[in-house]
């Protein structure tokens, strides 16, 4: 098997999982002129993913100017809805972003392994667990990378790469042609649990957890600080329910059983949350209530 990409003429992309990441991810790609085969294990996933193609398509372009303006008809058209991984085998590369279960992420790349043609990359869109873990389960660790898109993918102007220790510059350069196409910067940062955005991000997630839990102060109120006094967009609690308060556990568990450090041991009050499914703006609640038009 040889390990160089070899770009097909469609320009077709692979995205696996249609969740709340996913789904932008792909609405990016189509954005920018790209075919995409979607792929997930559920359809209803899949039926909220064409929704929020919808919405990029509609809205994204007011929000980020940049954006090209695609009709909605078009941008369906040219995506493939599908629960068969199959379907993956005409992509050019592939982008990932199931849950950060470890068990789940492995039977995946070797699923992922056996299906791709040889010269076909994989990009990890994940919260914490190193890229060469997941690039030894293949027989590709060449072209193997992380490329962590943040939520939602089209509204914004970098990712964060994490490349592995057998990632090849070949890789490497591919994914930032990618990037160029999306209208966006590639940052490179090293390969460990976390990496820069989640190691540092989630410790402020739980932080601000923990001010709510241990003080009584509301979510509002600590968000409202780091909004007006910071100049964030968006404070830790709203961030954290767009990402998934359980990726956000998860992914503190992530760290805690890579670095042994008791700083990353999750909330109670996020754990209680968790065990309730109140997972953020995906189920409805999380810190805050949402309206159904904003759970997706």
């Amino acid at each position: 098997m040889t390990n160089e990409l070899h770009p097909v003429p469609t320009r077709t992309l692979g995205v696996v999982g249609a969740g709340g990441i996913g789904s932008t991810v792909c609405a990016d790609f189509v954005l920018h002129g790209f075919k995409v085969v979607l792929v997930d294990l559920s359809e209803e996933r899949l039926g909220e993913a064409r929704e929020s193609l919808v919405e990029a398509v509609r809205f994204g372009p007011m929000l980020r100017p940049a954006l090209p303006r695609v009709p909605e008809e078009d941008a369906l058209a040219a995506v493939e809805f599908t629960t068969d991984p199959e379907r993956l085998r005409d992509c050019e590369f592939v982008v990932e972003n199931v849950s950060e279960i470890w068990e789940v992420k492995r039977d995946l790349y070797q699923e992922l392994d056996r299906i791709l043609p040889a010269g076909v990359g994989i990009g990890v869109n994940t919260s914490s667990i190193p890229i060469g873990r997941l690039a030894a389960l293949t027989s590709r660790p060449s072209l193997v990378i992380g490329i962590h898109f943040m939520n939602p993918a089209y509204l914004k102007d970098a990712v964060e790469i994490m490349r592995g220790a057998e990632t090849s510059d070949e890789c490497l350069d591919h994914v930032h042609g990618l990037l160029a196409d999306l209208g966006k910067e590639g940052i490179v940062v090293g390969d460990f649990p976390g990496f820069v955005s989640n190691r540092i991000s989630h410790l402020f997630f739980n932080e601000a957890s923990r001010v709510v839990e241990e003080h009584g102060v509301e979510p509002a109120v600590v968000d409202a600080v780091f909004k007006k006094c910071f100049g964030h967009r968006m404070g830790p609690l709203e961030t954290a329910d767009l990402i998934g308060l359980d990726t956000v556990a998860l992914t503190l568990d992530h760290l805690l059983e890579s670095y042994g450090d008791e700083k990353f041991v999750c909330s109670d009050l996020m754990r209680d949350l968790v065990k309730s499914g109140r997972l953020g703006r995906k189920t409805g609640g999380g810190f805050y209530s949402y309206p159904a038009r904003q759970q997706h």
